[in-house]
């Protein structure tokens, strides 16, 4: 297992060319974790590859996590859709359309807030971005005791796949941190 780097900066570009540096030293990378330090925010990027072999099949992911003070217990979830939703939208599961059509048929949006998720999907990049990946969850995650007046809250993006291409994790960075800095400006 790799050791986890910390980076620090103040801006996008100076922490992503610490993160590219490092992506580009190992192309070959099966296992990353970095806690990203930008202005007030703690960032975990996480990416885990396992081959599989013999009989097994392996797997990949790419994490992006950060905690957040949530005291109105604000959640959103959006993923991919699927047949079970299709089936679950028939039983009356209810999906919420933030007014952009190739959008809402292909993502699923669960959320308290609908205002406040249609000003965080108000960006074509984000909006296409999220669109374009497959097999993924970006959600708030509440902490397991319910209390969400301390940081224990998590802004969460995992996508089933392993991505190491430092241009497009940068573009899924881009996307996590400007969701995290609308939904808690001020961070930790």
């Amino acid at each position: 297992m790799q050791e986890e780097r910390h980076i620090y900066g103040q801006n996008e570009d100076e922490v992503w060319q610490q993160l590219a540096q490092d992506l580009n030293q190992n192309p070959d990378l099966l296992q990353y974790q970095a806690i990203i330090h930008q202005q007030n925010k703690e960032i975990t990027l996480d990416i885990d590859i396992d081959l599989g072999g013999g009989f097994e099949g392996g797997f990949a992911t790419t994490i992006f996590s950060a905690p957040f003070r949530n005291p109105d217990g604000f959640r959103f979830a959006l993923h991919e859709e699927s047949f079970f939703d299709d089936l679950g939208k028939f039983f009356g599961m209810q999906d919420v359309e933030i007014g952009y059509p190739e959008f809402d048929e292909r993502i699923i949006v669960k959320t308290t807030d609908e205002s406040r998720v249609r000003t965080i999907l108000t960006d074509d990049t984000t909006r296409s971005t999220l669109a374009g990946l497959k097999d993924f969850t970006f959600e708030i995650v509440l902490p397991d005791d319910g209390d969400t007046e301390g940081s224990d809250s998590r802004l969460e993006l995992i996508i089933e796949e392993g991505i190491t291409d430092p241009v497009r994790l940068r573009q899924l960075y881009h996307i996590f941190f400007g969701t995290l800095n609308l939904i808690d400006p001020f961070s930790l």
